[in-house]
């Protein structure tokens, strides 16, 4: 038997936007667990085709906003139509052509819910500089680091699936035009350069790797959703500065699943983590952790230190998954910008994440697997 949908109303969407901040961990246990959420249902209801753009924006690696935590916090809730256009998203593909998707909102109604404004230098560092640059292909090509790779503008992403690529809107488009290049995006792959120039899979004594290279594969499209395209002009644009990639070819790693954001107060050792290609450090993945200071609906505050470059980075925590009784990794946010924060009257410095909700679970997951079916568990 179908499940049967009903359309979010406006008192559904508040409960859904507030879900991620009440839900609690069903259990006491002393295992950091992984929350369940009731994921909204995102279908696209109607494309349409749009000129081609023109490329010529720059890339941008940083993005600023001066509204914090207090201004977030006090803004009205979005209304259902409001919340509808900002997830409608943009299709770009590579022969350069463009498509818009407008989108539902829908609530499985048959219990199928599947649960149980100053200037600034652009360094981003806070006090000592507590970022580890990883070395030697035995640390990154392994798991999790290996699921970080480079975007051809410039930005970092996180492996999300067999072919997706997560990152930050503002890699891909500034909010009035795509970037320079965004045509013709790439993802690159640290793989061993060998001495010799060997490519075989297995290497000897004489063929050791000397040191790491990229190996690019082309994006086929990319999606980026209207609320940040629709709102970089005020103060939701961050809100939503993320974009989802999908290559040419499968890349053969294991990648990182994604998961909806927990509070800040459940996460492990209140902290968060993720790796990167700050441009102050070329050619290197550099991986951080911190604590996270605070949090709206949409953005967690830390001070991560992180440099242009590492926009982009997939923001995870290790949790424990009771269902599969084992540890788990998953991504809930993508590492944006940074912003000033008045704090009681003294300009405060954070860098900014943009958590996976509940509806962006929904929206990504539909991205990635093109089945509501397989994105009912955040």
């Amino acid at each position: 038997m179908e499940p049967a949908f009903r359309m979010a109303g406006l008192s559904t969407l508040i409960l859904l936007l507030c879900a991620a901040k009440d839900a609690m961990p069903s259990s006491s246990h002393w295992k950091p667990t992984w929350p369940s959420y009731r994921v909204p249902v995102i279908l696209p209801q109607s494309t349409l085709n749009l000129d081609k753009p023109q490329f010529d924006a720059e890339a941008r690696l940083e993005v600023v906003s001066p509204c914090g935590p207090a201004c977030h916090k006090s803004s009205p809730l979005p209304t259902y139509e409001k919340v509808k256009n900002y997830l409608s998203y943009e299709t770009l593909y590579a022969n350069g052509s463009l498509t818009e998707t407008e989108v539902g909102i829908y609530i499985l109604s048959n219990g199928g819910d599947g649960s149980q404004g100053k200037s600034r230098t652009k360094r981003q560092i806070y006090g000592y500089d507590s970022r580890f640059s990883i070395f030697g292909k035995d640390f990154l090509l392994n798991y999790p680091f290996s699921t970080s790779v480079k975007l051809s503008t410039g930005c970092t992403g996180t492996l999300v699936a067999e072919k997706h690529v997560l990152t930050a809107a503002h890699c891909i488009h500034d909010g009035k035009s795509y970037v320079k290049g965004a045509q013709k995006l790439r993802v690159g792959f640290l793989k061993p350069k060998l001495k010799d120039g060997s490519k075989g899979a297995n290497i000897t004594n004489s063929a050791m790797p000397e040191k790491m290279k990229f190996q690019w594969i082309r994006v086929k499209r990319t999606h980026v959703p209207k609320g940040w395209i629709k709102g970089n002009a005020n103060d939701i644009g961050m809100d939503y500065d993320y974009a989802l990639l999908e290559l040419k070819k499968p890349h053969k790693r294991k990648f990182m699943k994604i998961g909806v954001s927990p509070p800040a107060r459940h996460l492990p050792g209140g902290r968060i983590h993720f790796s990167g290609y700050d441009n102050d450090r070329p050619g290197n993945l550099v991986y951080r952790f911190c604590d996270v200071k605070d949090e709206t609906y949409d953005l967690l505050y830390q001070q991560c230190d992180a440099q242009p470059g590492a926009s982009g980075s997939g923001v995870y925590v290790r949790m424990w998954k009771r269902q599969n009784h084992k540890w788990e990794r998953k991504i809930i946010g993508i590492f944006s910008g940074h912003q000033w924060v008045d704090m009681n009257g003294t300009p405060q410095d954070f860098n900014v994440a943009v958590r996976i909700t509940p509806l962006k679970y929904a929206q990504i997951c539909y991205w990635i697997k093109g089945n509501y079916l397989d994105c009912r568990e955040g």
